[in-house]
């Protein structure tokens, strides 16, 4: 692996955390998924609300990229249930770092 076609993705757990508020989704406290590369793995036997997971989809992109310490997608760790009758937090957590190589990911080449 050539480090002028690599790049580097965290991989990203993603923790139902409870608030103040009782949660209506079939989410539960404690529920977690992760993200390592562009495949997503669930608990076994754990399922997880399919509007949720969309309203989390367009962010883990993002927090998988290296960001400014100063940037918010750096500090800013929980995100709300997309249901407003809901009180869950999900919160995102970088848990580690994988390399992949450009050609390996895409036929467009560089």
């Amino acid at each position: 692996m050539s480090a002028e076609d690599t790049f580097t993705l965290y991989d990203l757990r993603v923790d139902v955390i409870a608030s103040e508020r009782p949660m209506v989704c079939s989410h539960k406290a404690g529920d977690w998924f992760s993200l390592s590369g562009e495949e997503l793995c669930f608990p076994p036997g754990q399922t997880f609300p399919l509007y949720p997971l969309a309203a989390l989809l367009p962010i883990l992109p993002a927090k998988q990229r290296a960001t400014d310490a100063n940037d918010w997608m750096t500090s800013d760790a929980d995100v709300a249930c997309p249901d407003p009758n809901c009180g869950a937090r999900f919160r995102i957590t970088r848990t580690g770092t994988r390399t992949f190589r450009h050609d390996d990911v895409t036929a467009v080449p560089r």
